[in-house]
Parts: C-alpha cells; sequence; structure tokens
C-alpha cells in the first residue's frame, strides 16, 4: 500500500474548504480506482485564522478520519504552514496544493503518474496566463522571476506554483533545512532533484478573497532575493566605487578648470544635490546590508519556525 498525503495550508478559507474536500475526495476516489494500492490523507495546515476555518476542518474529520489537521496559536505565514505540512505527513509521497481550488485537484493523477511510474523525484504545477490578475500586479510577478533567477542559483520557474508532488527523499530533505526566513520556492529549486513541470492557465478562486496583498508580495520577493542571492551586497561595494570614482573625476575638473581657467569654484545648489545623491545611496546600501543583518540576527534566535494549538493526532490519545 502507498499513502499520499495532501497538504492544505489554510487562512480564513471558511468558504472555499467544502468545494475544496468535495472535489479532493473525487478525484482520491477516481485514483483509487486506477492505482488500488493507493490510500489518501488530508492534512490541513490552519495558519492562525480568524474564521471559522478550524471549525469547518473538525466537521469534516468527524465524518471522514483521513483528515488530519494541525492548528497554529497564530499566523505565521504559508511558509510556516508549508513546512509544518511537510513535518507532519505520513505518507511516501506528497501533495502541497492551496485551499481555493487556484490549484485544479484534477491535476493531481497527472502529477501522481510522474513521480510513481516515470521516476521523477517530483513534479510541479506553473501557470501559463495570468487570466484575471492586475495588469501590474502580472508584469511586477514577471520581472521578479528574471531578476531572482539572474541574481541566484536557485531555478525558479516563472508562473511556479506551490502546488507539487515530491517523494520521501524530497521531503525529508526539505524539512532538514531548518532556517526560519524560509522562501519554499527557492528552497525547491536549490535543492535540485529531477522534477517535470506540467502546465495549466491560471484559475480563479472558487469562493473568498485573496490574502495576497501587493505589498505582501513584495515583501515575499525580498524575502526570496534576500535568501538565495549575496549580489544585493556586491551591489553596494560596486555603488561605492562608482561615486568613488565620479568624486574622483570631479575633483579632476575642478582643479583643470581652476588652473586653464581661472575660475572660482562655485555653485552651492549643485553641490547640495551632490551631497543628497551620494548621502541616498550610502544610505540604500546601508538598508541592504542591515536586510541581511536582520535575517541573521533572527536565524541566531532559533526560534520555531511555528507554534501548534491543537493538531488532530490529540484526538487519538
Amino acid at each position: 500500500m502507498s499513502l499520499l498525503s495532501v497538504i492544505v495550508p489554510c487562512y480564513n478559507e471558511q468558504e472555499a474548504l467544502p468545494f475544496f474536500y468535495d472535489a479532493i475526495v473525487k478525484v482520491s476516489a477516481e485514483m483509487k480506482n486506477t492505482w488500488g494500492d493507493l490510500e489518501f490523507e488530508y492534512l490541513f495546515i490552519d495558519d492562525g485564522s480568524k474564521d471559522s476555518t478550524l471549525s469547518v476542518i473538525e466537521g469534516l474529520r468527524e465524518k471522514d478520519k483521513r483528515v488530519r489537521y494541525v492548528s497554529f496559536s497564530r499566523n505565521f505565514g504559508k511558509e510556516a504552514a508549508l513546512y509544518a505540512g511537510l513535518s507532519n505527513v505520513k505518507g511516501d509521497l506528497a501533495v502541497t496544493m492551496d485551499a481555493d481550488m487556484q490549484d485544479p485537484p484534477a491535476l493531481l493523477p497527472e502529477l501522481y503518474r510522474a513521480v510513481a511510474e516515470e521516476g521523477y523525484d517530483s513534479a510541479a504545477t506553473r501557470r501559463v496566463t495570468r487570466k484575471g490578475e492586475p495588469p501590474l500586479r502580472s508584469f511586477f510577478a514577471r520581472m521578479f522571476y528574471r531578476l531572482i533567477n539572474k541574481m541566484s542559483a536557485a531555478d525558479i520557474v516563472d508562473g511556479a506554483r506551490d502546488y507539487r508532488i515530491m517523494n520521501r527523499r524530497m521531503i525529508d530533505t526539505i524539512v532538514g533545512m531548518k532556517e526560519y526566513n524560509r522562501f519554499t520556492k527557492g528552497i525547491y529549486g536549490w535543492i535540485g532533484f529531477d522534477t517535470k513541470w506540467i502546465e495549466f492557465e491560471n484559475v480563479e478562486r472558487v469562493a473568498g478573497e485573496t490574502k495576497w496583498s501587493f505589498w505582501k508580495l513584495f515583501k515575499y520577493a525580498l524575502e526570496g532575493i534576500i535568501g538565495f542571492s549575496t549580489i544585493p551586497l556586491s551591489m553596494a561595494t560596486w555603488f561605492g566605487l562608482f561615486m568613488s570614482a565620479i568624486s574622483f573625476i570631479g575633483i579632476l575638473f575642478i582643479i583643470v578648470k581652476k588652473l586653464v581657467y581661472g575660475d572660482p569654484t562655485s555653485g552651492w545648489s549643485s553641490m547640495v544635490c551632490i551631497i543628497l545623491l551620494v548621502a541616498g545611496i550610502q544610505l540604500f546600501c546601508m538598508g541592504v546590508i542591515g536586510q541581511y543583518l536582520s535575517k541573521a540576527y533572527l536565524e541566531s534566535k532559533h526560534r520555531p519556525i511555528y507554534i501548534a494549538k491543537k493538531t488532530s493526532d490529540e484526538d487519538e490519545t
């Protein structure tokens, strides 16, 4: 018998969960008919939801013992929820997917086949369209993927979703990376393993509202760049060298102008602009260094990635 664990991070998803559960159970039954020795568990991670998400999950567990859950003491974020899911699965294989149905459950058989029959360590999905997204958000998302792939060694595919199935070896590798500041898409690309990519068109949420504002996406992108690239630190060095060169050229220009033409040095307004420019670049470089220092500071505390307030396993004891 092979056990497939379905990991579902949830934050205020009370409206979407019934739709998701019905869809995943239907797909599971179809896969059971195709692969007779395949069993399922559904592991929901309640990321400190403010609505009735936990109550809905507990209701699902009452009628289906394949449902398990871990409920956080507060909102720790999706990265922590993904880590908690991978840390608590019992299956030989695990798949991570969202509860809002933007990760189509109908693709699960194709993902499973890639790992179970075709020999891949992982099978992942990527959106080939961003239909329904605001144009500005789509533009910055594409720019982010281009930028981070040029700046880091991690292979992060444009449009990649968290909808991914992986074998136990890959699961254990990811769980073994206990860094506090997590960027899972980067971790997937950094650890390697053979991955098959499956493309699909963007799907709208079945219910509820997105939890990802533009500001949250910006901070998430910044987390990825800092976590998987030191190029911003190098940029600070190059900024300093560039401004030093400009200053040296300016000094030579002033000396030559004084010796040749005898003009006095003047122009306080231009001097103020130059000082402000240099000061701005210095503050920018200090900010870059500060971001890296802050991440190192948080890592040094060795705080837990998440805190579980309640789990379904407590019901079994």
